[in-house]
């Protein structure tokens, strides 16, 4: 590819999703705007930025820009963080809200690309509701790539998916055959809202949440763009909320405070959100 071509490559996706682009790693580039270029007719990665500058075509554009995402997951990925959630985290945020007259929790799992994040949680929480003192748990997941929203709404996996961190037992719990593919019991299904989110966007419309995963997705980002989303994160997080980033993850400095027991979670720093 041409230099201009880069260039192009790299202002789409950091002013569209402030996504930390190499133009160097060109067979890293190649590798994922390849098959957009075949499943949208061009002959050729060339060929379909051509396309792009002369027709300005915004849905082409977000394509591409969402083909350059990492959609890295699995089922149950570092499975300690589901059990700390599902065992201490979560009941001990459900009590609270339970003493206070609260209803429901909140989570959203931000940046979850195919949805094996929130899907693990839910069956994680699944056998666990007599300790949630019937507070219900409302389960949300958001991605970038409509193409990844759709995928996990379905619910239906290859058989090198679940075999990627899905436990036996909750295979035979919570899937069923379809011929070369799994598919996800309608009970779990369910238990899991999807939305389309750039997080660089206005998310104040989404309203508080008690617990927010965004694991793995910052580091993929430029240095501004990473600020601004943990901003924003703090602020549609419950002042007694909590933040789980991935283990070699920070937050930051100032808006959030490290948690003990498991690297990567954090809380909201109150002298930070007094200070804002």
């Amino acid at each position: 590819m041409k230099r201009a071509d880069l260039d192009l490559i790299v202002a789409l996706t950091r002013g569209r999703a402030g996504l930390k682009v190499d133009p160097e790693k060109i067979y890293l580039i190649e590798s994922r705007l390849a098959p957009l270029a075949r499943r949208e007719d061009f002959g050729s990665i060339p060929e379909m930025l051509t396309a792009l500058r002369e027709r300005k075509e915004d849905r082409l554009a977000w394509a591409l820009v969402e083909a350059m995402t990492l959609n890295e997951t699995s089922f149950f990925r570092d499975r300690e963080v589901f059990d700390y959630l599902a065992s201490e985290v979560i009941p001990a945020l459900a009590r609270r809200r339970a003493a206070a007259g609260g209803a429901s929790l909140r989570i959203w799992s931000a940046g979850c690309a195919t949805g094996q994040e929130p899907y693990s949680l839910a069956m994680a929480l699944d056998g666990r509701r007599g300790e949630l003192g019937g507070v219900k748990v409302e389960l949300y997941g958001s991605d970038l790539s409509e193409r990844c929203m759709e995928k996990a709404q379905s619910g239906m996996y290859t058989q090198f998916e679940v075999q990627r961190g899905l436990p036996i037992r909750a295979l035979v719990d919570h899937f069923e055959k379809q011929e070369e593919m799994w598919q996800l019991s309608p009970r779990i299904r369910q238990m899991v809202r999807w939305r389309r989110i750039n997080l660089l966007a206005d998310l104040t419309p989404l309203g508080q949440f008690d617990v927010i995963l965004c694991r793995n997705v910052c580091a993929g980002l430029e240095d501004a763009a990473r600020a601004k989303v943990l901003d924003s994160l703090s602020q549609r997080l419950a002042p007694d909320g909590v933040l789980v980033l991935g283990a070699s993850e920070t937050a930051g400095d100032g808006a959030f405070l490290p948690m003990a027991g498991l690297n990567g979670l954090y809380q909201p720093n109150p002298a930070a959100r007094a200070a804002a």
